[in-house]
C-alpha cells in the first residue's frame, strides 16, 4: 500500500515508518523542514516538506505522491510545558488538529484516498463523571474546564470529521519512551508534585506499542474510534512514586489542590484530581493487538532505567 505519513518525523512518525516498511508497505513521509529529510530516508521513506496548515501545498502534494492511505500524525507537542494556560500551549496543535485535518481530508478525497487514519488523544478529553476507566462509546467532557476548552473542542473536530469520512481516530494515551520526555525532566527536577489525592486517572502508551497499535488500525481496522493505551489505567498516586524511583529522583512532593492552583490553575489539578483513564479492549479485540509493555510499570522500567544506569 502506498501510505502517506504526515508528521513523520516526530516521536510517534519515527517508529512508525520503519513498521510499515517492514510490512511491505512504501512510505512518503513529511517534515516541515527539509533538514529532516535525510533522518527520513534513512528509516526507509521517501521525503516530502509539507505545510499541512497551506491547504493548496496540501493538495498538490497528496495529488502528486497518489496515497492510498493517509496517517495524520501532525502535532506540535514538543514546546508542551505550561499547563496552567493549557489551550495557549496546545495553540499549534489545535491548528493542526482542525485546519491541518481539514486540508488533508479534502485532499484525500480529491485524490480518491481509500484510508485514513488519525491521532487522538484518550484520558483527560473523557467526561469526569461515572467509572474511572472509558471505552470508545463513553461521551467527551460536556462541560470542560475553561482552560481547556478550546483543546477539547479541537480533538472533537478532528474526531467527528475523521470518522464521518469513514477513517479511523486512534485515541493515544499518555506517550512514553522518548529519551528526552519533558515529563520525566520535570519528575527528575521535583516539578511534578502530587496534588490532592492523586485521584486523576492516567492511562499510558509506549511508543513502541502505539505505532505497533497504528500499523495495525490501518491494515485490520474498521472506521470508528480506537483507545491506544496499556492495560493498566491508574492514579496519579500510585504511577507518580514509581516513575521518581524508576528515574533515580526523590520522592514527588505532596500540594493541596489550593496552592497547585496557583502554579498549575484549574487544568493541571483536573488532570491530577480529575482525570480519567480509558480501555483498550477494543483495539485488542478487534485489531489483535499485542503490547509488548502492557503495563507502565515494565515501561517505565525498560525506557528511563537504563537512562540512568547510563548516567551513573
Amino acid at each position: 500500500m502506498r501510505v502517506l505519513v504526515v508528521g513523520a518525523t516526530g516521536a510517534i512518525g519515527t517508529r512508525l515508518v520503519p513498521l510499515l516498511t517492514v510490512q511491505g508497505h512504501h512510505v512518503t513521509g513529511t517534515s516541515r523542514s527539509p533538514e529532516k529529510a535525510s533522518r527520513l530516508r534513512s528509516l526507509g521513506a521517501e521525503a516530502v516538506t509539507l505545510d499541512v496548515l497551506d491547504p493548496p501545498t496540501v493538495k498538490n502534494a497528496v495529488l502528486e505522491i497518489q496515497p492510498e492511505a493517509i496517517i495524520h500524525e501532525a502535532t506540535a507537542l514538543s514546546e508542551m510545558s505550561d499547563v496552567k494556560h493549557f489551550d495557549r500551549s496546545f495553540a499549534e496543535t489545535n491548528r493542526l488538529r482542525t485546519d491541518g485535518t481539514d486540508a488533508l481530508l479534502a485532499a484525500a478525497r480529491e485524490a480518491g484516498v481509500q484510508s485514513f487514519v488519525a491521532q487522538s488523544f484518550a484520558g483527560w478529553p473523557y467526561a469526569r463523571a461515572g467509572g474511572p476507566v472509558k471505552s470508545e462509546e463513553d461521551p467527551l467532557d460536556p462541560e470542560p474546564v475553561e482552560a481547556m476548552s478550546e483543546t477539547l473542542a479541537a480533538i472533537r473536530h478532528l474526531e467527528e470529521k475523521v470518522v464521518g469520512a469513514g477513517g479511523l481516530v486512534v485515541r493515544y494515551g499518555g506517550l512514553y519512551g522518548s529519551p528526552d520526555d519533558a515529563i520525566a525532566e520535570l519528575v527528575r527536577k521535583r516539578r511534578f508534585p502530587l496534588v490532592g489525592d492523586g485521584g486523576g486517572i492516567s492511562s499510558f502508551v509506549h511508543l513502541d506499542d502505539a505505532a505497533s497499535a497504528t500499523v495495525l488500525a490501518l491494515e485490520r481496522g474498521e472506521p470508528g474510534i480506537y483507545n491506544v493505551v496499556d492495560d493498566e489505567p491508574a492514579p496519579v498516586r500510585e504511577w507518580l512514586p514509581v516513575l521518581a524511583e524508576t528515574l533515580g529522583a526523590k520522592p514527588p512532593r505532596h500540594v493541596p489542590r489550593w496552592l497547585a492552583q496557583l502554579a498549575a490553575g484549574e487544568a493541571g489539578v483536573t488532570l491530577m484530581t480529575e482525570a480519567r483513564g480509558a480501555s483498550n479492549a477494543k483495539a485488542k479485540r478487534e485489531l489483535g493487538w499485542t503490547l509488548r509493555y502492557p503495563s507502565w510499570r515494565e515501561g517505565f522500567r525498560a525506557a528511563y532505567a537504563q537512562d540512568e544506569a547510563r548516567a551513573a
